[in-house]
Parts: structure tokens; sequence; C-alpha cells
């Protein structure tokens, strides 16, 4: 089950310790003890408020469940200084680019490194993204309506971000159609500092980075990454952490787009007051590779319930997914995904009569496994969730096996689709749906194996109900 939640906006994914302690008591005053992170770096309020409740704390811009319109800045600040980065692009300066942006906006805008992987670079409506030259990004465009991303044909200025993103907003009405007309309404409303794009936008493969745990910052200072896998912070820890960050003189926690927050600038001084900090409160820093790498959508059940069979899965085989990232996402949702690897979730098929039904899904994976190559692949349609597992190890495998290697071009197809029956046999226990085109991989039966040729000691892969069990049952499908 999936809701909307009320959102505090937290521009580019940075606050103070401050600012941090204020919104835990604000929301604490509520009644409320935890708090989550949001996919753009914002902070999601876990329960339904009223929004009369919400209008009191007027130092917080609140986003209704109900609203919609107004946007968090995503950055990539959080990577500054930790991870690899363009040279001109320190923290600070970041810092001061995100001051521009004074007002609200309706559009989704990412300001972003394109030598990090940890925040994605074309998830928003308006991306800037660092070019080589200092202080001049390119942006790509994605507008509501439109179904590809296109490259606005100049360098932006630094100076000139919001002036650029404010343009574009005030030419929304005249519904542009490509990036020719854009740059010129844009050109004609504003006067800009552009220079002429020389080369083309250059986004070299990392493998996901770990980014968790207390990790080394120069000679002298730490950083610390904290994740909880249920995505809800307890408020009296947090409060209590930003008393700590007050006390060495740290200035800013940033929030990532992975449902987890950073701490930079520890001094090696004060490293063992928050290993005991951590200690005394039971926080786990080190968690598996295989929790970290996951994108879902907020407060969804399902999703986090999927996720825990899914890596529970990868920890039984003792599976590597290093440099990998997988998403879960639902049909009903367009989604602009930045993960390696996509289960997606389907609708549920017709009925026919009685029969009743088990959710199936589809798995994609980026070209070169690279969600930055913004192409998606269709690996397979329609599966069980118990076929899930095997055809994600199956996966990850074929990623280790092109590490390093020239990829090939993969031509992709539109896939026409039609209305037909499909025979399948079906567990009268749990509904569990044996494919014959698909065999049984959890149980080493291969593909195209028919249900009668089946071993008679077969059981269903989920409850372990005899083969007796299973009938045949037609179903309409979308091919």
């Amino acid at each position: 089950m999936s809701y909307q939640l009320n959102r505090v906006i937290v521009k580019g994914g940075v606050l103070s310790p401050g600012e941090l302690k204020y919104i835990c008591e604000s929301i604490e005053s509520l009644g409320l003890d935890t708090i989550s992170f949001g996919s753009r770096q914002d902070i999601l309020l876990p329960k339904k408020t009223k929004k009369e409740d919400l209008s009191k704390f007027d130092k917080l811009t609140i986003v209704g469940s109900d609203e919609t319109g107004i946007e968090n800045i995503v950055s990539s600040y959080v990577c500054a200084d930790i991870f690899p980065s363009t040279s001109w692009l320190t923290g600070d300066r970041y810092l001061y680019l995100l001051e521009q942006f004074k007002s609200k906006s309706t559009l989704k805008i990412n300001l972003t490194d394109p030598k990090q992987r940890l925040v994605p670079l074309f998830t928003g409506h308006i991306n800037f993204i660092a070019s080589a030259h200092e202080d001049y990004w390119y942006l790509y465009i994605r507008l509501p309506e439109w179904e590809k991303i296109e490259m606005y044909p100049a360098l932006i200025y630094s100076w000139d971000l919001d002036k650029i993103e404010k343009a574009i907003e005030n030419i929304l009405q005249e519904e542009p159609e490509d990036i020719e007309t854009i740059f010129e309404l844009v050109s004609d409303a504003v006067d800009t500092n552009n220079r002429t794009v020389d080369k083309p936008l250059e986004v070299p493969f990392y493998p996901f980075p770990y980014f968790e745990g207390m990790n080394k910052i120069g000679m002298d200072k730490y950083w610390l990454g904290l994740y909880w896998r249920n995505n809800k912070y307890d408020i009296s820890f947090l409060k209590e952490m930003c008393e700590l960050c007050s006390e060495n003189k740290i200035g800013k926690i940033s929030i990532t787009p992975w449902k987890s927050f950073v701490v930079k600038g520890i001094p090696r001084e004060s490293k063992l007051v928050w290993e005991k900090f951590l200690g005394k409160r039971g926080i786990n820093v080190r968690h598996s590779m295989l929790e970290l790498n996951w994108h879902l959508p907020v407060a969804n059940e399902n999703a986090l319930n999927l996720k825990k069979y899914l890596v529970a899965n990868f920890d039984q085989n003792d599976i590597s997914t290093y440099g990998l990232t997988f998403g879960i996402t639902d049909y009903s949702k367009t989604s602009y995904y930045f993960t390696s690897l996509v289960v997606q979730k389907n609708k549920q098929p017709e009925k026919i009569g009685n029969f009743q039904t088990r959710d199936t899904y589809n798995l994609l994976y980026a070209k070169d496994f690279d969600p930055n190559s913004r192409e998606y692949i269709m690996h397979v349609q329609d599966v069980d969730k118990v076929e899930l597992p095997g055809l994600l190890m199956e996966l990850s495998q074929l990623y280790f096996d092109q590490l390093g290697s020239e990829k090939e071009e993969i031509a992709t197809t539109e896939v026409q689709k039609e209305t037909r029956e499909l025979k399948v046999y079906q567990c009268q226990d749990c509904f569990t749906v044996y494919n014959e085109a698909y065999g049984d991989i959890t149980q080493n039966i291969p593909q195209n194996t028919r249900f009668e040729n089946l071993p008679k000691n077969y059981k269903c892969s989920l409850c372990e109900a005899p083969k007796t069990s299973f009938k045949k049952v037609m179903l309409l499908k979308k091919v």
C-alpha cells in the first residue's frame, strides 16, 4: 500500500544541525516520534497531519500530502569532498549556488556533478550538470509532458542558474514542444552569460559507492553515513546528534536520495565520542551493500516487503551486487528510473471467472548497467515473484561479465501488444503460478519444461504444496 505524505522542503538536501533540530522539535510537537527521507532529499512526515497543525511552523516550507506544484531541489552537495568530483565544484560552491534559488519551484531541479554516482543526474525537469569549464553547466531539460530529455544548446553560467530556471517556468504556458523553442524564448526574456558547448557531456562510469559508516576525509577529518532500512529515523536520536554536531562545529548535514544522510567534518579527536554515541544507541553502521543500493517508492509497504524478500535471497546465495543499484516501481506511476536494474510491477490481468491472480513483474536493466545512460532494456516480462531472485542474480552475473569490457550496442524495439489467452498452472493453496515458458529457476527446472514432465515430487516454490495442488488455468495476457 502506498500513500502520499507531507513533505518538508530541504533545498539541495542540505541543512544545518540547528535547522534539523528545529524540524525535529516541530514534528515532535505533533505527536510524531520519527521522520523519513524522500528520494528528492526532502523530509517526510510518516503520518498524515492536518493542514492547520502544519501552518504554525512558519519557518518551514511544508508541502501537504494533497498539494502539487512545489518541488525540492536535488543536489550532489552530499558527495563534495568525499567522492570523486569536478575540481572546481566544492562544497562551498554548492552552498552559494543553492542560495540563488529563493522562490518555490514548480519544476524538479537537479544540480549535480557528473563525476559522482550517488545522486541522479537526469531525474529532474531541469537538470544542471557541471562541465569541465569552471562555473559553467550543461542543461538537460525534460518538461513534464515531454517523452525525451533534450540538451540546451549552450553552457549556463553559475550565477544565471536561477534566472534561467525562472524563465523556463514563465514560458510553460506557451507549451514549448522542443529545445530550440525554449532556447529562443529564454534568450529573448533574459540576458545571460552563456558559453558555447564545445564538447558533449561525458559521464564516466563509477560503481555505486558504499555510503555508510565512519570514513576518513584527508588527514584529520571523518564523514559518517547513517541508514535505517525502514526509513523511520528516531527524532530523539536526531536531536541528540544535532547537539553533538554543534559541539564539534559541524555546519551542515546532507540527505541522500537513498533514504539516508551524511555528516561531514567530524574531527579526528572526536571520532571515539561519535562511535560511543552510536554504540550506546545501538546504531548499526555496517549494513550489507545488498541493503544500501535500493530505491523504493515512499511509504509503500508492498515494495519494502518485496525488497526484503529479494535481499534475503541474495544473502542466502552469497551474491555480490557491488556497483549495481535496484529499483522497484509500480505500473501506475510514470517513473524516471535512476537504478541499474528495475523491478516493475504489472497491472493485474482481467479475471476469467473466479480465477485469483498473483502479482507479476517485468525486469529491465539500464544499457551497460549505467542508469545515466537513460536507456532501459526489457529483460523479461510477466514473471512471478519467486522467479525474481534467480533472474536478478542472472543479470548481476551479466553485469560482472561485461564489467571492464567494451559494451555492445543493444538495439531495442517496441513490442506490439495484443491480448491473448495464456495457459499456466496455479497452486490452489497460495496461487503461485508455474509458467512452462520460464520453468522454475528455484528448483533447477529449465525453461520450456512442460508441466506433465515435472518430477512427481515437484513442490510449489512458495508453500511447498505437492504437484497435485496445481490446476491448469487460462489468463488474459497482453503481449
